[in-house]
């Protein structure tokens, strides 16, 4: 078993990403907004919202696990505030809640933690880290991952439009936003205010470091920014492995080749000159077995085979693939490679039974951002969801606020 797992987790010198594994056979990693498969993970302070984290742990032995939490900057790094100023309870929790799973041909365990919860409660707005340690080993973590709690006190309106000074109705979307402070004075929005907007929830394109275009007396606008113009992509694909004992949506073939199962998807091809409406759910995905009970412990990891037809390979840049499940890590684990005699690109993913949404992006070399163009294309008609996050922080004060957010789905 650790040939076949070995290969699963990511480099600890990747760019910042949403979720980061640092240890083998930790797998499905997920953080939800009050259990909402398709949220991010951001709940309001003092509201009776939580934040459900779980993950599986590749095998039935017993393992320990002590998770900490972290008050974060606006860019995700350590703030420079005491534990007893952002958190109620201790600094060091054991996750209690864990199960083996049932009738599985990949023996798994999966642990399951709330957020705020008896022995933890968290007093600030902002962005956190929740890092989780093998108890043997509080050096090295074993994951990573991060969350916000927004503290609402301004008011953000938001558009998006296919109409960019780039191109007109064409492929790339513009965001505009305002930002309403009436009663919560910003005495240098320059310097008190940081902006975070992103697409689909993606780390590698998302835009910081914008300043407003129009300060006005309880207003910033932020509007006519070429920062804020994003390619606008294609609709996600989407696959389902739902069933053992019928095929789903997206696979050509199900076999059981002992003792794993397997499900080749069928062969993508490059949508450079096409727009495909599909109903998808912009990256996300949802674990689900038909025949569970509870899909936590019931449901099976597949070896998911992805593949993507190309004559030759790009030859300066890779093709990986992303969506959720990937926690839009660039890596050997995620890179589709290519193959000279079947002129294509593959991928081998083990991911557990569920409906999945992917696409495959180009990273030229030397970059860390991901393109749609060269294998999706773009197209404006492209329905996505832009997330707004701001942030205050007053002269002098230690650790930056989220004062508020805004999620806006874009559908012409």
């Amino acid at each position: 078993m650790s040939l076949l797992f070995g290969g699963l987790f990511t480099n600890k010198t990747c760019y910042a990403q949403r979720t980061e594994i640092f240890a083998p056979r930790i797998a499905t990693v997920q953080l939800l907004a009050n259990g909402e498969f398709d949220s991010n993970p951001i709940i309001r302070l003092n509201s009776d919202e939580y934040l459900e984290f779980s993950f599986d742990e590749l095998s039935h032995e017993f393992h320990r696990y002590i998770y900490e939490i972290e008050h974060c900057d606006a860019n995700y790094q350590p703030s420079q505030i005491s534990q007893f100023d952002f958190m109620d309870g201790f600094s060091s929790n054991y996750i209690d809640d864990y199960t083996s799973s049932i009738n599985t041909t990949v023996d798994y365990t999966h642990y399951r933690l709330e957020i705020p919860n008896n022995d933890i409660t968290l007093k600030l707005s902002g962005n956190y880290s929740l890092t989780v340690f093998n108890e043997d080993n509080r050096e090295e973590p074993v994951l990573r991952c991060y969350f916000s709690i927004v503290d609402e006190v301004i008011n953000i309106e938001a558009r998006v439009s296919g109409n960019t000074t780039i191109d007109n109705n064409k492929g790339h979307q513009q965001v505009s936003f305002t930002i309403n402070h009436k009663g919560f004075p910003i005495r240098n929005p320059h310097q008190n205010i940081k902006t975070r907007v992103m697409q689909n929830g993606r780390t590698d394109n998302c835009v910081t470091g914008i300043s407003p275009t129009y300060i006005l007396a309880d207003q910033l606008k932020y509007e006519h920014n070429t920062a804020l113009i994003f390619a606008a992509g294609n609709e996600y694909r989407r696959f389902e492995t739902v069933s053992t004992r019928h095929i789903g949506i997206g696979v050509e073939n199900f076999e059981y080749f002992d003792p794993f199962y397997h499900a080749t998807l069928f062969e993508d091809v490059c949508r450079t000159y096409t727009y495909s409406f599909n109903h998808d759910s912009n990256g996300h995905y949802i674990v689900r077995y038909d025949d569970a009970i509870d899909n936590n412990t019931e449901a099976d990891y597949f070896f998911v085979h992805f593949t993507l037809e190309h004559d030759s390979p790009f030859r300066s840049g890779n093709i990986y693939l992303e969506g959720v499940f990937t926690y839009d890590n660039f890596n050997t684990t995620t890179e589709m490679k290519f193959n000279p005699e079947r002129h294509n690109y593959e991928s081998v993913q083990l991911l557990k039974q569920g409906s999945y949404n992917y696409q495959y992006l180009y990273v030229p070399e030397g970059s860390k951002q991901g393109e749609t163009g060269p294998i999706e294309g773009n197209y404006s008609e492209t329905e996505n969801d832009y997330l707004i996050l701001v942030y205050y922080r007053a002269q002098n004060e230690r650790y930056d606020q989220l004062i508020g957010m805004k999620t806006i789905h874009f559908k012409q």
